[in-house]
């Protein structure tokens, strides 16, 4: 269980704007933005509801939004849910769509159909460009949307550290698209690789470069590692796949550095070099070529202290899973945020000097301890289910109260019956934290159909050594894309 901090007081919080916002370190305030132009009132489909009382607007449908939407089910006021997409994703399982274990549909769900029995919930299909605080408007890409309350949960994306050319070659995966991108770069990558007669290409179709090792970066490493050595081996004529090299490469010292103890970063490590995957610590990525370099080949070059010059690993397949963004959409409130663009919240999930605007989920920096509570699916939800609370304390004008994350640990997979797990002061790997790993993820995922079907995946790959989506869409492009 968590201890307590600034974000998890018990009792409540005053309403009344705060003279003082929250610092943290490397916080830096934005100055409020210049009013524009008001936009054309948005048509009534986007303004009114079927449900009465105070207008909830929730701006995005991922973990926090949607628990948001839910909370407020029987609440005395009209939702209104927007997200540029019509799906609620499972991120955490997005790398095994990227990795050919599992299909898009498996880890996501509309979320007409995951609200369609709440009445007083609405769906609108657009893109939150701004929030415009003083006259209380979402502005989107359909028009404005008036809101008495506003939940924002619209997540992060990727952060290249200001190489944003980078993205080309460097994947990254916050999205479907990009987990079928990376997905056919893969396969497309071992069926050149078969017909390639040259050495030096064969090689560099055959490597496969993934850029951080925080949970996503060792479990898209050891995925890798393990279908190129035992699901699809018998599969080609002319290339061995288990000679298939795998280079994690990570600017700590240490894999899983954030959220996991020593010991267990460190199993993860062995089991990591276990199953053939290339550690690089201490090691940074300062280029990142595509194609379209000098002499045609994509490649990374990597620098740590103990080389003098970068090394030179060509890979037509990189994966990019070091950093994060948060959406910026919570610059436009004129609160503090930090250098990731977090909104800097009060205690109880509020802005500054508008306790009606909430912010959750990785969008949110909220203090935890010695630092801020965690980007991980749990937080978002207890984020997003406590913001609802609060909306429903304030409607039925009740003083809102601060939140408190209760810390459900942490667990990373890396393979076939290998992953690691620190829960309520346990740590433990191997077969057991896997167990509970599936487990954890399957209770997680939106619909009864996904878990089932998932479990059921899940079992025939373990006993067959089989993956079922293996499917190469798209147009083949030659050569393979960088």
């Amino acid at each position: 269980m968590s201890g307590l901090n600034d974000c998890d007081q018990p009792g409540t919080v005053n309403n009344q704007p705060s003279s003082t916002p929250p610092t943290f370190d490397a916080v830096r305030a934005k100055p409020t933005r210049d009013a524009i132009s008001p936009s054309p009132i948005a048509s009534p489909a986007l303004t009114t509801s079927h449900a009465s009382g105070p207008h909830v607007v929730i701006v995005g449908g991922g973990f926090a939004g949607l628990a948001a939407a839910k909370r407020l089910k029987r609440a005395p006021v009209r939702v209104t849910l927007v997200d540029r997409r019509n799906h609620h994703l499972f991120q955490p399982l997005l790398y095994q769509v990227a990795t050919a274990a599992l299909s898009p549909a498996q880890i996501a769900a509309p979320i007409r159909a995951v609200l369609s029995k709440q009445r007083n919930a609405e769906v609108i299909l657009a893109e939150a460009g701004r929030v415009d605080v003083a006259r209380r408007v979402l502005e989107t890409d359909q028009g404005d949307i008036p809101y008495d309350y506003l939940i924002l949960a619209t997540g992060a994306t990727h952060s290249y550290f200001g190489h944003d050319d980078w993205s080309k070659s460097a994947r990254g995966l916050k999205t479907i698209d990009d987990a079928l991108e990376i997905r056919r770069r893969f396969l497309l990558a071992f069926e050149a690789a078969e017909n390639e007669t040259g050495e030096a290409r064969r090689r560099a179709l055959m490597t496969f470069v993934i850029i951080g090792a925080g949970p996503t970066g060792v479990e898209t490493a050891g995925a890798i590692a393990e279908i190129a050595r035992t699901v699809i081996r018998r599969d080609f004529r002319h290339i061995d796949t288990s000679r298939a090299r795998v280079v994690l490469v990570e600017a700590m010292g240490r894999v899983l550095p954030s959220g996991f103890p020593r010991e267990l970063s460190d199993r993860a490590l062995a089991d990591l070099r276990a199953m053939g995957v290339e550690v690089r610590l201490n090691t940074r990525v300062t280029r990142v070529a595509s194609g379209d370099s000098e002499d045609g080949t994509p490649h990374v070059l990597l620098s740590s202290p103990n080389q003098a010059e970068p090394e030179r690993v060509d890979a037509h397949n990189i994966v990019w899973a070091a950093g994060v963004r948060a959406s910026p959409l919570g610059a436009s409130l004129g609160v503090p945020t930090d250098n990731a663009g977090r909104v800097v919240v009060a205690p109880d999930l509020s802005i500054p000097g508008h306790p009606e605007v909430f912010v959750t989920g990785d969008l949110a920096r909220c203090a935890w301890r010695d630092g801020m509570v965690p980007g991980v699916c749990p937080a978002a939800v207890q984020m997003g289910d406590h913001a609802a609370r609060n909306v429903a304390r304030l409607v039925a004008r009740k003083p809102s109260e601060a939140f408190k994350y209760v810390d459900k640990g942490s667990l990373a997979t890396i393979g076939r019956a290998k992953a690691v797990a620190s829960v309520s002061g346990m740590k433990f790997g191997g077969l057991l934290a896997w167990l509970l790993w599936a487990g954890v993820h399957v209770f997680y995922l939106i619909s009864f159909r996904n878990r089932v079907i998932v479990m059921l995946d899940w079992a025939l790959a373990y006993l067959f050594f089989k993956r079922g989506s293996r499917l190469i869409t798209g147009e083949r492009d030659s050569p393979p894309p960088a």
